[in-house]
């Protein structure tokens, strides 16, 4: 049985550790909170800070930085970024290779597709079908 940690250095020269997570394998740092029933998968990674809710899916290669908060039952697709300080809504659909910036929103229930930006600090609501609606 392998260990359930590993040690990266960040940009700063600073060691952080991360552990898998039980569901999925995915790199939780220290610090971060990471409802059990969350699915990260492996080659995911959460920095410290962060705050991910029950039934959120996490995919392969999903970047979330620092003190970022994904709300219930959200799902973050494969190679997905989501920046620090942003704040993911409760069912919200984040595509695949998309990034959402710093300290941007996006609101309950939205559907972001693949490949989109959601610039730094804007606040972002769709309807069902992914698109945009007034603020």
């Amino acid at each position: 049985m392998g260990k359930n940690y590993i040690d990266i250095e960040n940009d700063h020269g600073e060691t952080l550790r991360y552990r898998k997570h039980v569901n999925g394998r995915g790199l939780v740092a220290h610090g971060a909170k990471v409802h059990p029933s969350a699915l990260v998968e492996n080659g995911a990674y959460v920095e410290p800070g962060v705050q991910i809710a029950a039934g959120v899916r996490v995919g392969r290669g999903a970047w979330i930085e620092s003190d970022a908060v994904i709300g219930p039952e959200a799902r973050i697709e494969p190679h997905a970024h989501i920046c620090s300080g942003a704040v993911i809504g409760a069912g919200a659909h984040i595509g695949v290779r998309t990034q959402v910036g710093t300290n941007a929103r996006v609101a309950v229930g939205s559907l972001i597709g693949d490949d989109e930006v959601i610039n730094d600090g804007e606040a972002v609501a769709t309807d069902r079908r992914g698109l945009r609606l007034a603020a």
